[in-house]
């Protein structure tokens, strides 16, 4: 089971750990009954039923992912919710629909809460795409390159931009507005419980966390996590996102698709197939 993370300030410094310490593990003072703008808080997990999700892009460990992790040599499997948490994925024998199994996943919502007319056909439109001739295995086989699972999520959502009348997104696009900015987020979130198992605490400066603006630290994982956070908000995801400024073609990511991932020198965000 996953652990919580704490976050606190003290004594210029910002701490993470599973358990809020008696002592400050930076200066050594007594932590009981600090002020409350220091008191303790849970830090939220980039991870998600995606059962108790609706109208969402799920990312998932791939089924041959064996640790069902994130990290960015594992295979990774993607899929959309319905509004009753139904996960539609597509897989080399055609569109599954799961009730269970994704328990474990990041989850991006596509649609904002007041656009009550897609919400209502979402369910419907969903199904109709997923019927196609193009998902059915008697028809089009299923090719880990070009035409996966990352291309059933991606073909869904274009239908939809087409129907509202937008412009249609490529698959970098794709990429770079919906995906790159939450595996970020979830690579600092690991980095930082595997550093916590092995270390017990995480300390950082808090001027540094402050003033270091976009600059990338893999030595300090959360350094920026506050920021992170409202870029995640800012940039969720929804139907009518533009062209994210998040990541690029330097931008490392886990291999989205189904089967077993072939060995390539080149994990560029232009070689990150589904």
């Amino acid at each position: 089971m996953e652990q919580n993370v704490i976050h606190l300030t003290h004594c210029q410094k910002e701490i993470f750990c599973f358990a809020v310490p008696q002592f400050c593990p930076s200066c050594g003072e007594e932590l009981k009954g600090r002020r409350l703008q220091e008191a303790p808080v849970s830090l939220p997990s980039p991870f998600t039923d995606g059962h108790k999700t609706s109208c969402c892009l799920l990312v998932a460990p791939a089924h041959n992912n064996q640790d069902r992790d994130f990290i960015g040599t594992s295979d990774l499997h993607t899929g959309i919710s319905n509004t009753k948490g139904v996960v539609y994925n597509y897989t080399q024998d055609g569109v599954r629909r799961d009730q269970s199994g994704w328990g474990h996943c990041v989850s991006i919502p596509l649609v904002r809460p007041d656009m009550f007319h897609m919400l209502a056909q979402w369910d419907q439109y969903l199904e109709r795409f997923s019927e196609g001739p193009t998902w059915d295995p008697v028809w089009h086989k299923f090719h880990e390159d070009d035409h996966n699972c990352f291309s059933f999520c991606l073909q869904f959502l274009n239908s939809i931009l087409a129907m509202e009348g937008r412009s249609l997104l490529s698959r970098e696009d794709f990429t770079r507005s919906f995906i790159l900015p939450r595996m970020r987020r979830v690579s600092k979130y690991t980095t930082l419980i595997q550093h916590l198992q092995k270390h017990q605490y995480y300390m950082v400066d808090r001027q540094e966390t402050e003033t270091q603006g976009d600059r990338q630290d893999e030595s300090a994982p959360t350094t920026t996590w506050s920021q992170q956070k409202e870029e995640d908000e800012c940039n969720g995801g929804h139907l009518e996102v533009n062209e994210g400024e998040h990541g690029g073609k330097d931008g490392k990511l886990p291999r989205i698709r189904e089967r077993k991932r072939k060995k390539r020198d080149d994990e560029s965000l232009e070689g990150t197939n589904s």
